[in-house]
């Protein structure tokens, strides 16, 4: 299971009344539990790759996401302006083709229906348009990189 799915499943716990999920996939299992605020919060990922690879001594690698997690959402807090976010899941494309110049560039004004940038999925490419009109901020996304539903995309001024 990749870094991506695995913060999707502990915010998913951390914004929702579950207490506790556990997924397997393939070999692979990840419980995740969530804890009384009295109490320090746990999770365990345990897969037999990873069990493989351990050595005595060391700690498991599952300790990183846990304190990575209540630093993520503090930055978008510091976002001014309005967020453009990905209706679906897929692919993130900046331009057309790899030899096309973007659709957006930070500083470029834009108006509601232009189109920002194309996520494919399922093999289909979707513009994603522009649902404000302004300047673009920050572009939040890399070219070519995987989206999640929801995944702020662009900043708008």
């Amino acid at each position: 299971m990749d870094l991506r799915k695995l913060k999707t499943l502990i915010d998913l716990v951390a914004e929702s009344d579950i207490s506790e999920l556990e997924v397997t996939e393939g070999e692979g299992k990840v419980r995740i539990v969530k804890s009384a605020p009295a109490q320090q919060g746990q999770m365990v990922m345990m897969q037999p790759q990873m069990q493989a690879m351990m050595q005595p001594g060391m700690s498991a690698p599952a300790a990183a996401p846990v304190a990575a997690a209540p630093a993520a959402p503090a930055a978008p807090a510091a976002i001014e302006g309005h967020v453009v976010k990905s209706p679906m899941v897929g692919t993130f494309y900046r331009a057309a083709s790899p030899g096309s110049a973007p659709f957006a560039d930070i500083g470029k004004n834009v108006n509601a229906g232009d189109t920002l940038c194309i996520i494919e999925a399922m093999k289909l490419l979707n513009e994603i348009e522009s649902d404000f009109s302004g300047s673009i901020k920050q572009i939040l996304v890399e070219n070519g990189q995987p989206v999640e539903f929801g995944q702020p995309l662009f900043i708008i001024g």
